[in-house]
């Protein structure tokens, strides 16, 4: 869907949308969005697991696993639980959870 709005003969912007599951997506928003993206979030979808799934593998809750991939803190334990559901050794945590305990 292309929009073009226009006042006086001057074009004041143009919006480009991309039809997805019969939503609109901004584009420009969706770039915006994805270099904030989590690592976890990031990694778990390359692996095509749900949050269903990776909670279920990991042994914790859905809930954990949205407040973690919105970059809120959480146990030690629960990090370990994580990573070795994706399939990661602990050393390779850092991938996810940065350089930090």
């Amino acid at each position: 869907m292309l929009t073009i709005f226009s006042g006086c003969g001057i074009i004041l912007a143009i919006f480009a949308a991309v039809s997805v599951r019969g939503k609109y997506l901004d584009l420009r928003r969706s770039r915006i969005l994805s270099a904030y993206m989590s690592p976890l979030k990031t990694y778990r979808e390359k692996l095509f697991l749900s949050k269903a799934e990776l909670a279920r593998k990991a042994g914790i809750s859905t809930l954990t696993i949205d407040r973690v991939e919105k970059g809120k803190s959480c146990r030690l334990e629960t990090k370990r639980k994580i990573i070795l559901a994706l399939g990661l050794t602990l050393s390779e945590g850092q991938k996810i959870f940065g350089n930090g305990r």
